[in-house]
């Protein structure tokens, strides 16, 4: 039995697509459950920031999440494979008129992601106040809360309904295969056996 945490929403969906191709077995959440057992295997629903801690701890043996969520967090796990899907950007936005000025004293920069925001901006040599939050992240330059925001942009238009631009583009993201080290060890054929499955259907 291979144990896999999915991020609840599209990547889960796309997924289990992968898995019906491969398997052709039914491989779908009813109602409101959060396992799925289907022949050798059984997926967890997870929140996407959870995925790493499922991983890492041996709740499940492999997982599938956003590279943003794995650079942001830096888990100790096997990166196996990028999925290619679930594919967005992880931006600067700021308001439309203005500049991004990477030679203030300091920039104000809402996010929830803190640790790739601090690396982008320490790489430019320019200190920032990190403002953590965890919604409407669009909000806060319009209200004076933040110069910038760090996010991810899929298309851009959440960022333009808001009156925000996109400044810089930090990285691209996509859905990446994990893995926990000892299952890697205890479960590795079935593992390597799985992502040459995946691998050759994406």
């Amino acid at each position: 039995m291979i144990t896999i945490a999915l991020p609840k929403g599209r990547i889960a969906d796309d997924t289990l697509a992968i898995f019906r191709k491969i398997f052709d077995m039914k491989f779908e959440f009813e109602d409101r459950k959060l396992i799925l057992s289907e022949g050798n295997f059984k997926f967890l629903y997870v929140r996407n920031q959870d995925i790493p801690a499922y991983v890492t701890n041996g709740a499940a043996d492999i997982g599938v999440v956003g590279l943003d969520v794995l650079e942001e967090h830096r888990p100790d796990v096997l990166r196996l494979l990028d999925l290619g899907i679930g594919k967005c950007k992880i931006c600067v936005g700021i308001k439309k008129e203005n500049e991004l000025d990477y030679n203030a004293a300091r920039l104000k920069v809402a996010t929830k992601m803190p640790n790739i925001t601090r690396n982008f901006f320490a790489g430019k040599a320019t200190p920032v106040k990190i403002i953590k939050l965890y919604g409407s992240i669009e909000l806060a330059p319009l209200i004076g809360l933040a110069d910038a925001i760090v996010d991810n942009v899929e298309t851009g238009a959440t960022m333009k309904q808001n009156g925000l631009k996109v400044a810089e583009v930090i990285m691209q993201s996509s859905a990446h295969l994990i893995a926990n080290r000892n299952s890697f060890i205890t479960k590795r054929d079935e593992i390597l056996d799985l992502r040459e499955k995946i691998n050759g259907v994406i």
